[in-house]
């Protein structure tokens, strides 16, 4: 990434997004395929620690987007695309078995799972670079 040239408010906003997501999505991927869940069957716990794989790719694929960010256009949609799905996921279960406790918690999750994608898409939708 060149560093000599200036870049708009609006593509350092989604920068910025892309590496919050990233450590997060690593970090959680990390520490789930690390500690799997412990409390299901072994075909629970294949899933979760796949899933878990996912998740942690999905940080090294946002990592990547926010260093390389001078080229990224449509990739930047595709992961806001992928971090909303994912809320209306976690949505989902909530609807269907309840919210868990500490119930703070989830929710805490689950505001940034939302505001990001929206955040992501309308600064990416403002890059003065890519237009």
């Amino acid at each position: 990434m060149q560093t000599n040239q200036s870049v708009s408010i609006s593509t350092r906003i989604v920068q910025v997004c892309l590496f919050l997501a990233a450590a997060i999505a690593i970090f959680g991927g990390s520490l789930q395929m690390y500690l799997g869940e412990p409390t299901v069957s072994a075909r629970l716990d294949n899933i979760h620690r796949f899933m878990a794989g996912i998740y942690l790719s999905m940080g090294l694929i946002c990592f990547w987007a926010a260093y390389t960010i001078r080229v990224q256009r449509t990739l930047v949609y595709l992961i806001a695309l992928g971090i909303f799905i994912a809320a209306l996921g976690r949505i989902l279960s909530i609807s269907i078995v309840g919210l868990p406790e500490p119930a703070g918690l989830w929710i805490g999750y689950l505001t940034p799972e939302i505001l990001l994608p929206i955040i992501l898409a309308i600064a990416q939708s403002r890059r003065k670079e890519i237009q």
